[in-house]
């Protein structure tokens, strides 16, 4: 199959990329470089730099690679960026959304996976979270997502667009080649192993004090590799016909507290690793997990990388390799 990547240059994108391609399908990264990196455009995928606001070159890109779906990955993603500047979150995911769409139907694509977010939940009353229970973003990222989500069933109704979306909690981990690198970084993991690499001085715990085993919130990590074989199911089950559908995509079980994730940092690093306890921050929930069992039920998902360590360990690695 021949699949655009939009965002495919940035973390997940380059690891959806490496296993489409593992898998035997063709890449075409499509990205603007405005937060990707070009030298984590897999091997292998033919690179197109465009922004996702430019409706016709979107359509003579899907024409001229003879595109066959679409995964799409690019957006601004820091929640508290989108409510200092809504604005920006709705143009670029909301409106470089609907330009994506417009130049699907234009050059007959009709299938879509969209990397889309817990974050639609947003307080959610109950744990696990399942695919079935409301909707109620609290902030502007939460809500273009869920906007975009939205303009998809209408799309499909009108035009035939059929779609998977993918809500992900907490992605996590590395392959060989493809890790995290965000400015400013603002996931646990990452920032956790930052300072026990000595690149920032300690890690901050915001609040201790939740109704949590240990006081520190409960959060669902999903290895990025088993994150991006969900995308590649998705897209083959669409292609034999599989209706549109939304799945949660995490590990479920008991998730893992933030002190969980610095103990077992500690053991994958053996280094001390300096924490700071600050205020709670607003609107953090004491506990978010997943329940994925529709996506396993429907399409035969198993995550294979689910333990703690095993995330931890391949970020770890990733960040120890030598960078040119």
């Amino acid at each position: 199959m021949r699949v655009m990547v939009t965002g495919g240059a940035g973390y997940i994108g380059s690891v959806v990329t490496e296993e489409l391609l593992k898998g035997g399908d063709e890449a075409v990264v499509y990205d603007s470089l405005y937060k990707g990196h070009r030298e984590a455009v897999v091997e292998g995928a033919t690179f197109v730099k465009g922004d996702l606001l430019d409706t016709a070159f979107l359509r003579d890109t899907l024409v001229k690679h003879r595109i066959e779906a679409v995964v799409h990955m690019a957006a601004d993603s820091l929640v508290g960026e989108s409510v200092k500047e809504p604005a920006k979150y709705f143009r670029n995911n909301v409106l470089g959304g609907l330009s994506l769409l417009d130049a699907m139907r234009e050059a007959k694509v009709s299938s879509l996976v969209f990397s889309s977010t817990a974050a639609v939940y947003g307080e959610p009353a109950k744990q696990p979270i399942e695919e079935s229970d409301p909707t109620e973003p609290t902030n502007p990222y939460g809500e273009t997502k869920l906007a975009f989500e939205r303009a998809l069933r209408w799309y499909e109704g009108a035009y035939g667009v059929r779609f998977v979306s993918l809500r992900y909690f907490n992605a996590a981990g590395a392959t060989e080649r493809c890790g995290e690198r965000h400015h400013p970084e603002t996931h646990l993991i990452p920032l956790v192993l930052q300072a026990a690499a000595g690149e920032r001085p300690d890690i901050t715990v915001f609040g201790e004090d939740y109704a949590t085993p240990d006081g520190t919130c409960v959060r669902d990590y999903i290895h990025v590799v088993d994150l991006a074989q969900a995308h590649v199911l998705a897209l083959h089950a669409l292609a034999k016909g599989h209706p549109s559908a939304i799945y949660n995509l995490g590990c479920g079980g008991e998730g893992y507290s933030v002190k969980q994730v610095i103990d077992c940092a500690r053991r994958v690093t053996q280094r001390d690793i300096p924490v700071r306890v600050g205020a709670r921050r607003p609107g953090d929930p004491a506990v978010l997990i997943a329940s994925s069992s529709r996506i396993m039920r429907e399409l035969g998902w198993r995550p294979q990388q689910q333990q703690l360590e095993a995330i931890v360990a391949s970020a770890w690695r990733w960040m120890q390799r030598p960078r040119a």
